[in-house]
């Protein structure tokens, strides 16, 4: 589950910032796969028992595309309820999020490649 979220991850950022995008393939259809893996990812880790770092390293993993998907849908209502641009959520949704993602996965992948060596 873990690597399935840092690929839909990384083809939806390649996406976003590509000089050209396909039309037939857009961004936005990455996001409710990121969420729903989000929640996967949440769930099995919360109920191994797993301990430490890894599992925090893995929640942060897990919450953070949630995060993006429920602070861009706050930004965009509350932008359009009051007919003005919002920015807290707006920066929680495009820096907070995915830099808590990236730290996530990398933390995860270093503590795995760690116990793995140890092991």
């Amino acid at each position: 589950m873990f690597w399935a979220l840092v690929v839909v991850f990384a083809i939806s950022i390649m996406v976003m910032f590509a000089q050209f995008m396909p039309m037939r393939f857009n961004a936005f259809i990455a996001w409710p796969i990121l969420f729903v893996l989000g929640v996967i990812l949440l769930v099995l880790t919360i109920r191994t028992q797993m301990e430490g770092k890894l599992k925090r390293f893995l929640l942060i993993t897990g919450a953070s595309p949630i995060g993006f998907v429920v602070f861009v849908f706050l930004h965009n209502i509350i932008s359009g309820l009051f007919n003005t641009e919002e920015a807290i959520f707006f920066t929680l949704a495009t820096m907070v999020c995915p830099v808590g993602f990236l730290v996530g996965a990398i933390g995860s992948i270093v503590l795995n490649a760690k116990r793995i060596k140890a092991n």
